[in-house]
């Protein structure tokens, strides 16, 4: 979940507001971390208690309009991250060993080679694969962005207060504005979703394992923060950057090299490594996760309507295999032929509400005890800051829109 739901979006907006509003705002990557653990348990508490993934909950007890709606936004989703993921993929790697002169031809390469590479370790290697390529994706980013934080030598009495004493620097009246968005892009977003169809492949089954889940998320969402954390504090410390997305990260790459003296050249180098790692996870991560929801959304609408318990996803199936080729190889059209910043843009739109519905989904189906049993419904506590985070996120999704259409 860590190594999925940080991409280069989530690096560059946490680099560019360390940037723009300092250490001062660290608090805001720990409050997104803890809300998107509070939306994950939510998800896994639901499976584990009725034994169906929360996509077949809310087609049960909401309308099969679910389903339908759903997989039209999978379907535009999920080619307008895969156009970007691949982007990123090839920004880093042209970045670390380019070819040929022409930049942009470059960046398609080496994101196609990403893209096929992705296939083949869903198809060759299995879940098993997956979980050791994702652990060493995630180990080298976070080890080389964590000790660039460090080596920059930020003042810890500054970071420390702006871990645990919320404040939003005024900048112009935009301070407000950042800090929100920082705060709604910690984890990722639909990705969420695929932690039920982990859990699956890990043999958890029965609400026995919800504090096992409970740990690992934690242990997710703790990392995931301190990964942000840090690159919040390494925009701090490098000042104003240029650049969007990818891009931003490359010059972060850059700026470190005339930072570091004589050490410039491997500093450079080992953050683009950890940059790549952070990228190649996540398109890993899309690839073969985002295919779970395509393919349980498929036997849903047009599978057996009397198979109760309905099986766990099959990776063999022809809806994943499908879906995984049309992830892989159909945004490659997008990313010669379409404007990559619209896109963007689209993208930031359409997934800019994703988390509000789902906040919303999870206080409906978890909070009723019929559905999950007593014991595993929404505690008060639990149903206040599903509540808050529903409004906090409403606030960022609209932040988001007009950012986006400005």
């Amino acid at each position: 979940m860590a190594a999925t739901g940080v991409g280069a979006g989530d690096l560059a907006t946490a680099t560019f507001t360390g940037a723009k509003l300092g250490t001062a705002v660290l608090w805001a990557v720990v409050v997104g971390a803890a809300l998107k653990f509070l939306l994950n348990e939510g998800i896994a508490r639901w499976q584990l208690a009725t034994g169906t993934t929360l996509l077949e909950g809310c087609g049960t007890h909401l309308g099969r309009w679910v389903h339908w709606g759903f997989v039209v936004y999978l379907l535009v989703w999920s080619f307008l991250v895969a156009m970007a993921l691949m982007s990123a993929c090839g920004v880093a790697a042209q970045a670390i060993a380019p070819i040929g002169g022409d930049l942009t031809t470059g960046k398609i390469v080496f994101g196609i080679l990403h893209s096929l590479l992705a296939v083949g370790l869903v198809l060759v290697g299995g879940y098993k694969w997956f979980e050791r390529v994702m652990s060493v994706c995630i180990g080298v980013m976070f080890v080389v962005v964590v000790m660039t934080a460090v080596a920059l030598h930020p003042p810890w009495e500054e970071v420390l207060a702006g871990t645990l004493v919320p404040t939003v620097p005024e900048l112009h009246g935009e301070g407000l504005g950042w800090t929100i968005a920082l705060l709604g892009g910690v984890g990722g977003t639909v990705t969420v979703l695929c932690y039920g169809y982990w859990i699956r492949e890990e043999g958890r089954i029965d609400a026995g394992a919800l504090n096992v889940c409970r740990i690992d998320l934690g242990v997710g969402y703790a990392m995931t923060a301190l990964f942000g954390m840090s690159m919040i504090i390494i925009g701090d410390r490098l000042g104003e950057l240029d650049g969007r997305g990818a891009g931003l990260i490359v010059g972060v790459a850059n700026t470190l090299e005339n930072s570091f003296g004589g050490f410039g050249g491997p500093a450079r180098l080992a953050f683009l490594v950890g940059a790549w790692g952070a990228f190649f996870s996540t398109l890993l991560g899309v690839w073969q996760s985002v295919p779970y929801l395509f393919a349980d959304l498929w036997g849903m609408m047009f599978g057996s309507p009397d198979a109760a318990p309905r099986p766990a996803v099959d990776t063999k199936s022809l809806p994943y295999r499908a879906y995984l080729a049309g992830i892989a190889v159909l945004p490659i059209a997008g990313l010669i032929l379409f404007d990559f910043q619209s896109a963007i843009k689209t993208y930031s739109i359409i997934g800019a509400f994703f988390i509000p519905m789902l906040a919303a989904a999870l206080l409906v189906l978890n909070g009723n005890a019929a559905w999950v049993g007593a014991a595993n419904r929404n505690s008060k506590l639990t149903t206040g800051l599903m509540v808050l985070t529903l409004l906090l996120f409403l606030f960022a999704g609209a932040l988001g829109v007009a950012g986006a259409l400005s």
